[in-house]
């Protein structure tokens, strides 16, 4: 799976922390003593990209589109069709969606290597130039977890849709017809799957960048920078519950386990649904000596993700991360008994097989791995494993 945007919501499964970015509208109010918490945090503000510096084009792009594109011209979908057909074509499929690589729109332009986010952010100022209606969706894929630098991502997806703005360009006595519409999407698994979208605001995806880039940060120890994302993220969008949650764990490796408590508690008020965020609190309770309430949270997380395939194979990376090889392999054969396609579920198995010294089980899965790997830097890196397990089998 590759997805869209991620963050670090440092949830304990056994022993490590986890980072997230996600969430939608909720209907409950953010306390004010919550907010009053960024008017009197242990770190300097500093300044961020506004939200006008996200979604410009800047001259040159806006310039080089005009060779082609007529600005004033009545939108047509072909016109959307053509560039997003240019990203993808020019775009590097070997990406690593937890890069650093959370770009404006502009920068996305010039680079291309950008992750789902951004250049889900470019296709809307894109889709805005060519006088098209865009609207950002959230799309409600199962919860999934890439581990980095000593934290685990969860990471979120979110696509674009594209609709002619009749109201500008067509008569009425055109408008009883329904209008086109194209979906942009740079997940082929999510285009695959239609899991189920839900509309989100340009607010909604300002704080969810603000958000990945202080995730970044935090892990990074730039704490100030991290604090000044996370404040931003939130007074974009004071009902998104990830940057509370995320704020929480800065607050967290501060030390200062009250204030941490409160935004954790904050985070889940505005999404009961946020269940990183709980097992986040669960570390919070341990570490402040309420294990059984630690262990009343990871229980029930436990129910709810042990039919994911994603979420076994996380713990299985921690039994690794412990020297646990044996209980690593079981955990990563049961998520490969739920879905036995996951390339990420063999690529594991092969690693855990190779830590016991089991050659012939590691080729094995590193074969299965690449078969069902269907993006190039997958494919390039289980390739060159294999090649390496050649080398060594020679010699």
């Amino acid at each position: 799976m590759k997805l869209c945007y991620q963050s670090v919501l440092l949830s304990l499964f056994i022993i490590t922390t986890t980072v997230f970015i996600s969430g939608c509208q909720s209907s409950k109010n953010v306390a004010p003593e919550s907010l009053a918490l960024l008017n009197q945090a242990p770190f300097k503000t500093l300044e961020v990209e506004s939200q006008s510096e996200i979604f410009v084009l800047d001259e040159q792009i806006i310039k080089s589109l005009e060779k082609y594109f007529k600005k004033d011209a009545p939108p047509e979908l072909k016109h959307a069709e053509l560039i997003m057909q240019f990203l993808l074509e020019n775009g590097d499929a070997s990406l690593s969606y937890m890069s650093d690589a959370n770009l404006t729109a502009s920068q996305t332009y010039q680079n291309l290597n950008a992750n789902c986010l951004s250049l889900s952010i470019l296709s809307y100022s894109l889709s805005e130039f060519l006088n098209l209606g865009a609207e950002f969706q959230k799309v409600h894929v199962p919860e999934y977890w890439a581990s980095s630098r000593g934290y685990n991502f969860l990471s979120g997806h979110v696509n674009v849709k594209i609709h002619e703005d009749r109201s500008r360009y067509f008569t009425k006595k055109v408008l009883h017809t329904a209008p086109k519409t194209l979906t942009i999407d740079f997940d082929p698994n999510s285009r695959r799957q239609a899991f189920k979208t839900t509309p989100i605001s340009k607010d909604r995806v300002t704080a969810m960048f603000y958000n990945n880039k202080g995730a970044l940060n935090m892990v990074e120890n730039r704490h100030d920078l991290a604090f000044s994302y996370f404040r931003a993220a939130i007074e974009m969008d004071n009902y998104y519950s990830s940057a509370w949650a995320n704020l929480a764990i800065l607050y967290r490796i501060a030390g200062q386990y009250n204030t941490a408590e409160r935004l954790y508690d904050q985070a889940i008020v505005l999404d009961p649904d946020n269940n990183t965020a709980k097992g986040n609190l669960a570390l919070l309770y341990e570490l402040t000596d309420r294990r059984k309430q630690a262990e009343d949270i990871r229980a029930s997380l436990h129910q709810i993700r042990r039919n994911n395939p994603y979420y076994i194979l996380t713990v299985g990376h921690e039994a690794m991360a412990q020297g646990s090889f044996t209980k690593a392999i079981k955990h990563y054969r049961n998520a490969l008994k739920i879905n036995n396609r996951l390339h990420e579920g063999h690529f594991a198995l092969a690693k855990a097989y190779y830590s016991l010294g089991n050659l012939k089980l590691t080729r094995l899965h590193m074969k299965r791995a690449l078969a069902l790997a269907e993006f190039e830097h997958n494919q390039k890196q289980y390739k060159g494993k294999l090649e390496w397990l050649d080398a060594v089998a020679k010699n």
